[in-house]
């Protein structure tokens, strides 16, 4: 009986996305005995000391502007942006934690905990905004990822409208380090 429940608490933690900002992420990645990393950063961000440091099972960087639509001399999130948002996170076998960061934390990352979330538990949407808002009030989930993500899943509005109940977060320049669980449980049935 101890055993089973060590080891789904060890698979419940091994499910869980952690979210961080680039200036917290050393400490969060120094937290986990092994993690993968989805790195969300500007273009221009370069590489960072941090991110050469950093030892993930796994890594996926992405570089594109933290913008919710085309503009001249950015580059916003696009459909190839989310899908391989998405197959990263398909192809986590959840055996270690899922470490997510952006430049402050708040939205590209937030946006892709979020989408993640929402692609393992359908029909929830609205439930994982409300964990996520409970867990980081500062959190405003970019909404041009979060559009094309309901899009590509076929959640017909539930992902947008969820987010844009929960509102733009508390004014904050920098997040603090949060965990959004993986799995959640319908409580509608």
């Amino acid at each position: 009986m101890l055993a089973e429940t060590r080891r789904a608490s060890t698979l419940a933690a091994a499910s869980t996305i952690h979210v961080s900002s680039l200036g917290n992420l050393r400490g969060v990645a120094n937290m986990l005995p092994a993690y993968h990393l989805l790195t969300l950063l500007s273009p221009s961000a370069g590489d960072d000391s941090t991110l050469q440091e950093l030892t993930p099972v796994r890594r996926l960087h992405l570089a594109f502007h933290d913008v919710m639509e085309d503009r001249p001399d950015f580059i916003a999130p696009n459909h190839e942006t989310v899908l391989a948002i998405l197959d990263f996170g398909r192809h986590w076998m959840h055996d270690v934690p899922m470490l997510i960061h952006c430049w402050a934390g708040i939205s590209r990352s937030s946006a892709a905990a979020y989408m993640l979330a929402c692609d393992d538990n359908p029909g929830l949407e609205s439930d994982i905004a409300d964990e996520l808002r409970r867990r980081a009030p500062f959190a405003t989930p970019n909404r041009l990822m979060v559009a094309l993500a309901d899009d590509m899943l076929g959640r017909q509005g539930r992902m947008v409208d969820a987010i844009d109940r929960i509102g733009r977060g508390a004014d904050a320049f920098e997040g603090t380090p949060y965990q959004l669980p993986l799995k959640y449980v319908d409580r509608r049935s």
